[in-house]
């Protein structure tokens, strides 16, 4: 499959509008993309989820809990500390895809995600190449400027995140308040309060903001994922690996922060041999030069599986001594994903994307993120990347299982 055959199925996605999390339109992108899977003589299932679409309004509720437990921590502390206690535990649950505690009191929509195992079932390990059928709002935080500093931010300090900061805004509060409840009341604690609580308030607006905002067509941010997958796919069962039975997992509810992954995630890991089953996810690879992922998270860092980081690392640094044809590097960033929603469930991942030089996504959420604005090159980069990943990843389970049919005889 050419990159002129992916444009295509990007062109196809995208003009399935407004296709939100949730909603009819993702439904039958869903619908499309499986047909598509069965054209090319692959099973493919649809599985029914629910999601809660309104990410923006479930963390405006958190920052506006915390907000209002700074103001009645100053008259009643111990209703304050409660209240940022109650609001910091459900962003924690919540950003680490764990228990849902305020997100459930928002309303649910049925979702899916399009699941195509592999013609391979005896092989002795599992590749699942994963991406997203939905599509993100926009919003004023998105804006080409404020984004170019926030990747050259990300760049120099790849710990911080925008939730981190609001979680951890949250998290500052509540030794504060503690001082408030022993009876400590100064200025110094008034001083050290204020900048938090700003930070909680500001982050309403934003996130207020992002919901009230119009949903992009997603062209990189989804369906270029999606075309790379299926073209890998394809490509794969031209050629199957030795040691890998080839799937493709396309879910729903990516943009609600990553709800669609961890309903496949924890109906499905029971079922999954967690040593011989790898997850390739594959997102925003239409614009730049190609990036794996090392570490990431809501709020703290995970690192990715360290055996798909050391044949990327390789691979990076083969392609730079044979003329850059993939300009790979390392990311590590504050931002979750679904490579870091399989991490936390203890499921081997690592997620490819493209970025430019100094990690900034051109049209990231905005209404220019449409098929016409892809850069064919960057299609290609990630699409041989990733293939050289999965051959490289077949060759050395091949080795190893050379190596432990060797043992014995020694």
């Amino acid at each position: 499959m050419d990159v002129a055959a992916r444009i295509e199925i990007v062109r196809e996605l995208c003009s399935f509008e407004n296709r939100l999390a949730g909603t009819d339109a993702e439904r039958r992108a869903a619908m499309r993309v499986a047909e598509r899977l069965r054209g090319l003589g692959r099973r493919a299932e649809i599985e029914p989820i629910t999601v809660h679409p309104q990410y923006g309004y479930v963390h405006a509720a958190h920052c506006l809990l915390g907000f209002v437990g700074s103001l009645v921590a100053v008259e009643i502390p111990a209703l304050g500390f409660g209240l940022v206690l109650l609001a910091a535990t459900s962003m924690y649950l919540d950003l680490n895809y764990r228990i849902y505690l305020i997100r459930r009191l928002f309303f649910r929509r049925a979702s899916q995600y399009v699941l195509s195992p592999g013609r391979r079932p005896q092989a002795p390990a599992r590749l699942v190449l994963c991406a997203h059928l939905d599509a993100a709002r926009s919003g004023a935080v998105f804006s080409p400027g404020r984004a170019r500093r926030a990747a050259r931010l990300s760049a120099r300090f790849p710990w911080l995140g925008p939730f981190r900061i609001l979680f951890w805004s949250l998290a500052v509060l509540l030794p504060l308040l503690g001082a408030r409840m022993a009876g400590v009341d100064s200025d110094a604690i008034s001083v050290l309060q204020l900048l938090p609580t700003l930070a909680l308030l500001i982050g309403v607006f934003a996130l207020v903001e992002i919901e009230l905002s119009p949903v992009v067509a997603g062209a990189d941010d989804g369906a270029s994922g999606v075309a790379t997958a299926i073209s890998l796919a394809a490509e794969l069962d031209a050629q199957p690996p030795d040691q890998l039975d080839v799937w493709i997992l396309l879910v729903g509810g990516e943009q609600c922060q990553q709800e669609g992954m961890r309903a496949f995630a924890r109906a499905q890991r029971k079922q999954l041999d967690r040593e011989r089953t790898f997850f390739v996810v594959l997102d925003g690879v239409g614009h730049g030069e190609v990036r794996f992922e090392t570490a990431g998270g809501w709020v703290v860092g995970s690192g990715l599986d360290r055996r798909l980081v050391e044949l990327c690392a390789a691979i990076a640094a083969a392609d730079g001594e044979d003329g850059q044809r993939y300009s790979a590097r390392p990311l590590r960033h504050g931002f979750g994903g679904d490579s870091i929603a399989l991490r936390l469930h203890g499921l081997r991942a690592i997620g490819l994307s493209c970025a430019e030089a100094d990690g900034y996504v051109p049209h990231r959420h905005l209404p220019t993120d449409r098929p016409q604005t892809l850069e064919p090159a960057a299609l290609e980069r990630a699409h041989g990347f990733a293939l050289e990943l999965v051959r490289q990843l077949d060759r050395d389970l091949a080795g190893a299982a050379a190596a432990d049919e060797a043992a014995p005889a020694r």
